[in-house]
């Protein structure tokens, strides 16, 4: 699947109803941003952002091809980057949406503009992407590639904008930007090896390239700033990827792999039910006997930021998978599909097996700001972190346990009439929105294995 296969766009208003939902439901930003703006002042030395510590980058996607880049850095505490940076970490601490925003929110995105293919739009005479190291698109690539935090040293033209960008439900929420003139290193990053190959090889396709690193223990969050930073593919292919469109192209190449991975499998021999809860979203897994196959269906209430309207109904959407994969990519559920079907799978790898799974997430109205995909990744991981048929472990995902509810449950229909009465729908809209609640969906290669 090609890269541009993952563009999504957004109208306009729906942007801005967000953005003011998320400001109306938390008055602590504003306060975290004023704060920022003395922590700014502080730091600064001149027109310069001296001892400034980068955990991670940022590529834009606006006027694409020529679009804004920029290397992410905490203002006053610079110490703490690695806190900053957006992975499973942040589950695992129990973050909730005004943790992130707060985070977001202090990490400045010193930015200038590159084209994809080129580092500089001035002339496409210079050097491609896969030969820039110098200027600010290679001390961006460094800080991509580094292991951990970079110093450096940032010159800025102007005054950073403090105002909230909230997000989307792939990427995270985007705080203060600033315009950068220039970015200095004052340090050599160490790059890990995996890394060296990669950017080394010059015939390596990206997504055999994905895969490497992913199998010598790169999670997807480092993958994908590697990504977009125009760091892995065939040399004169290499190109700036916007970082919404990575986060998703990483999920479905490592998700491939995956299901590459099980196809051989036998499959679980009985049904499992999981459950989690986090940062107002609420999420069913059902595992059960066959072949692969996946499907997610989302469910949005209204007063939710992907629903504002608070006197609709509820947002009822799917997406699904048989045997064989997809091969379009999935307009309907976006990049929370992928997400929460690298979770199952990571899941059914780990165990050598296959089943057919169905994943329910429910949008309550207590989520009021997207955080980005990687809260559906990292509940749907760690929803198999407890007993089938019980809440996630994880104080932030814990709620009662559904083991006596579930835990008879003979078949996949059984399980799935079992939760029913738990979710924000009818069991019949539930069974008219998804095909595999209706029994609709049975890959025929199910019958050849």
């Amino acid at each position: 699947m090609r890269l541009d296969d993952y563009i999504e766009e957004l109208e306009p208003d729906e942007e801005a109803k967000r953005r003011r939902l998320a400001k109306e439901k938390s008055y602590a930003i504003t306060d975290h941003l004023e704060e920022f703006e003395q922590r700014f002042d502080d730091a600064l030395s001149g027109d310069t952002l001296v001892g400034s510590t980068a955990p991670s980058i940022f590529v834009g996607r606006s006027n694409y091809p020529d679009i804004p880049i920029g290397v992410l850095s905490p203002v006053g505490d610079e110490d703490a980057a690695e806190e900053y940076v957006t992975d499973g970490n942040w589950y695992q601490q129990g973050y909730a949406i005004d943790d992130v925003l707060q985070r977001r929110t202090g990490l400045l995105n010193s930015n200038k503009r590159a084209n994809v293919d080129s580092p500089s739009i001035a002339s496409r005479l210079t050097p491609s992407v896969h030969d820039s190291w110098d200027g600010f698109v290679g001390v961006q690539r460094e800080v991509a590639i580094a292991d951990r935090p970079v110093d450096l040293e940032i010159g800025l033209d102007d005054t950073p904008d403090l105002s909230l960008d909230a997000g989307t439900d792939v990427a995270t929420p985007r705080g203060p930007r600033a315009n950068a003139r220039n970015a200095e290193l004052r340090e050599n990053p160490y790059v890990p090896k995996p890394v060296k190959k990669t950017l080394e090889d010059d015939d390596w396709l990206a997504q055999g390239a994905m895969t490497y690193l992913y199998r010598r223990g790169f999670d997807v969050y480092d993958i994908n700033s590697i990504l977009s930073a125009g760091a892995l593919g065939e040399t004169k292919q290499r190109r700036l990827v916007p970082t919404r469109w990575s986060i998703t192209a990483v999920d479905d190449t490592v998700g491939q792999f995956l299901r590459g991975r099980i196809r051989s499998e036998p499959s679980i021999d009985e049904v499992q039910v999981r459950v989690n809860e986090y940062m107002g979203n609420r999420y069913w897994i059902v595992l059960a006997p066959g072949n692969w196959e996946f499907e997610l269906v989302e469910m949005k209430a209204p007063g939710s930021i992907w629903n504002p309207n608070q006197n609709g109904d509820i947002w009822l959407q799917s997406a699904n998978e048989g045997y064989d994969g997809r091969t379009s990519y999935v307009e309907e559920t976006a990049g929370a599909y992928y997400a929460a079907r690298l979770g199952v799978l990571e899941y059914l790898e780990s165990i050598g097996r296959q089943a057919k799974c169905l994943v329910l997430r429910e949008v309550s109205d207590d989520y009021w700001a997207p955080v980005g995909v990687w809260q559906v990744r990292e509940s749907v991981r760690n929803a198999f972190d407890g007993t089938p048929g019980s809440a996630s472990s994880h104080p932030a995902g814990k709620r009662e346990s559904l083991a006596g509810e579930y835990g008879e449950a003979e078949t996949f229909h059984q399980a799935v009439a079992a939760i029913a009465p738990q979710l924000p729908v009818s069991y019949a809209r539930l069974q008219r929105k998804s095909e595999l609640a209706a029994g609709l969906q049975t890959n025929l290669s199910a019958f050849s294995h």
